[in-house]
């Protein structure tokens, strides 16, 4: 029997199998691109760093150092060193306290075609002359327009004859830890030197209120202050500022001020020769986990204020022991960043500030002042408490109340109220918390203490709404902070 044959299927048109093939090429191609990263490493720098050299500058600066008012130096008659030392004075016979010329090297960048130039405010800090190098090698003198020592950020200008070419800022937001950089400077005095590396962290502080630094490991030396830190777009989103090293050397840890504070300093320098900061008027601190759950917070969150002095805070209601939760539509998540956000909003700006007061969120309207007019403001004083002889341990603390022996020993004005603090158990979470001895506890439970028994009605207060913890306002040598203590059974 022959075997039944099996229909062979029809092949496909040519064309078909042509289309077939493309697609799956392109499908292919997609999803590479959707997996390959948002920024690869470019061939080369060359044509980016091309592009932005004729922008940046060298800069020198030159001192006059003051004559030296000490003695001449001598040695006694017979020392090994007498023939030394005459010989050393009498090269120096013509004018041995003459003034002296001191100079230093730094680094800018031109933000602008009529000759504005941004630089580190370390650069030119006492400068009697500054002298800008461009990359064609002409030099010309430059003018101190302003400078801001918060954010070590200062404004120069040439005079030009022609337009410069400049360099723009973009958005530090934008930047990402692992972006690539590039930075371009002065270092060691090697004019037009530049570095290629990643940015390494982001929003890093060193020791500035208004802090917001990139770290990166572009190579970042002496000299290198005050030049521009570029994306690989060309815009600058920091000023190289500073570097963290044991020997002076880079190590690959370098920090820029990041272009979204240093534009805002540079447009107030630009416009008014100095900086124009909001300032709210509060004495804060962050809130820890004791402290939230002493005040009831959901998260420990915000910036708890400490004291309010007379100012538009005060003005417009806000206490102390109050949460500052949100500034003018910007969610607060710890004092750093409240001062950052108050310093960058302007003078007489009317803001909405949401507070956390005794359980609830309260919205308050208050017009910023000037911070720099505002500088060494003395906080109110509070009016006088009664004395109070009676000492008792409570909390693992040795508290009595306040009297004129007491205010006399701890320097206290006439009128300081307040629970003094005698003596502190080491073993006590008091202790661990940096209470001490002639601290004074001025509130407990956000309510003033002025006798024992006071402290112990707000520790019972708070025992019978369930809190763990009590949270005091704690003043020493006058500065105000709260503590948080967990409340015992």
């Amino acid at each position: 029997m022959t075997p039944q044959a099996l229909p062979i299927p029809a092949q496909p048109p040519l064309q078909l199998r042509a289309l077939w093939a493309a697609l799956m090429g392109l499908a292919i191609l997609i999803a590479q691109s959707t997996m390959a990263p948002a920024q690869s490493r470019p061939d080369s720098f060359a044509d980016l760093a091309e592009t932005i050299s004729p922008s940046v500058v060298n800069i020198t600066t030159a001192t006059n150092v003051a004559a030296s008012t000490t003695p001449e130096l001598s040695v006694p008659d017979g020392s090994p060193f007498e023939d030394f030392f005459r010989d050393f004075m009498d090269r120096n016979q013509d004018n041995p306290r003459r003034p002296r010329r001191s100079s230093a090297l730094g680094s800018g960048f031109v933000i602008s075609a009529d000759g504005f130039i941004v630089t580190n405010n370390h650069v030119i800090e006492g400068a009697d002359e500054i002298t800008i190098e461009f990359f064609s090698g002409e030099e010309r003198d430059a003018t101190l327009i302003g400078r801001d020592p918060n954010t070590d950020i200062a404004l120069l200008k040439v005079e030009v004859d022609a337009p410069l070419e400049f360099v723009e800022f973009g958005d530090s937001d934008g930047a990402r830890v692992g972006d690539w950089v590039m930075a371009m400077g002065n270092p060691l005095g090697q004019g037009f030197s530049v570095s290629v590396g990643i940015i390494s962290a982001r929003n890093r502080a060193l020791s500035g209120s208004y802090d917001d630094y990139i770290q990166t490991d572009a190579a970042i030396n002496r000299g290198n202050s005050g030049g521009p830190l570029f994306n690989m777009d060309g815009d600058v989103i920091g000023v190289n500022t500073a570097i963290l090293s044991p020997n002076g050397g880079s190590i690959g840890i370098g920090f820029s001020m990041a272009s979204n504070v240093v534009t805002k300093v540079v447009d107030q320098l630009q416009e008014f020769g100095e900086t124009r900061r909001g300032w709210l008027g509060v004495r804060i601190q962050d809130v820890d986990e004791d402290t939230a759950e002493a005040l009831g917070l959901v998260k420990a969150s915000g910036a708890l204020v400490t004291d309010v002095p007379d100012g538009p805070a005060k003005q417009a209601g806000i206490e102390s022991g109050d949460v500052i939760m949100t500034f003018d539509g910007t969610e607060v998540e710890d004092t750093r960043q409240l001062v950052r956000v108050v310093g960058a909003t302007a003078v007489g700006k009317a803001v909405d500030v949401i507070i956390f007061r005794g359980g609830e969120e309260v919205t308050l309207s208050v017009t910023l002042g000037r911070r720099e007019e505002a500088e060494g403001a003395i906080p109110a004083t509070a009016p006088a408490a009664p004395e109070e002889p009676v000492e008792k341990d409570v909390l693992g603390l040795t508290v009595t109340g306040m009297s004129d022996e007491l205010r006399q020993q701890l320097g206290l004005a006439e009128d300081a109220e307040g629970l003094v603090v005698r003596e502190v158990d080491e073993t006590a979470q008091a202790y661990e918390k940096g209470l001490r001895a002639g601290d004074v506890i001025t509130e407990a439970g956000q309510q003033k203490v002025n006798v024992v028994t006071d402290l112990e009605d707000r520790i019972a207060e708070a025992k019978d709404a369930g809190r763990k913890s009590l949270l005091l306002l704690v003043r020493r040598n006058g500065e105000p902070r709260f503590v948080a203590l967990t409340l015992d059974g």
